[in-house]
């Protein structure tokens, strides 16, 4: 739990207008999210100018990153207050909330990523698979853009 950094005016482009409202906002990045294949049926979103609250259950730790990320990647937004639980504890406890999360950066490529966290370039895939759908191909991925760092098994 806790506040997750993103860069304002990157990300999927949802809202029309500026002059939308905190609720008609919320209403749009559940609705973004649901579109991604997530349960959202105890997700509530609230947004108050630049900061989507996320409250809710979730079934894993991995879709629980998923989601923010879903809401941080959004044109207009540049911080998301987490504060989801998830429903059934894991095993294992999650990473360090550093280590959860990659911003991408200008010149970056999935392969250079996992070099960077995991010492493997062949490890792209990781990253890649633990970012679907909101990636559909490993090369697209832009500045700004903030990805899910799973932990490796």
């Amino acid at each position: 739990m806790g506040l997750v950094s993103f860069i304002k005016n990157a990300g999927d482009k949802i809202f029309k207008s500026e002059e939308k409202r905190e609720q008609e906002k919320a209403a749009l990045i559940l609705s973004h999210i649901k579109k991604f294949g997530f349960d959202t049926s105890t997700i509530k979103v609230a947004v108050d100018d630049e900061t989507v609250t996320l409250t809710g259950e979730v079934d894993s730790y991995l879709n629980k990153n998923k989601i923010i990320v879903t809401a941080g990647n959004v044109n207009g937004i540049s911080k998301v207050d987490d504060r989801m639980t998830v429903k059934i504890p894991e095993p294992v406890a999650p990473p360090a909330p550093e280590k959860q999360f990659y911003t991408v950066k200008k010149g970056d490529y999935l392969s250079k990523i996992a070099k960077e966290v995991y010492g493997n370039a062949n490890k792209y895939n990781i990253i890649f698979e633990a970012n679907k759908p909101m990636l559909k191909d490993p090369n697209l991925i832009y500045p700004g853009q903030v990805l899910v760092i799973p932990p490796l098994d």
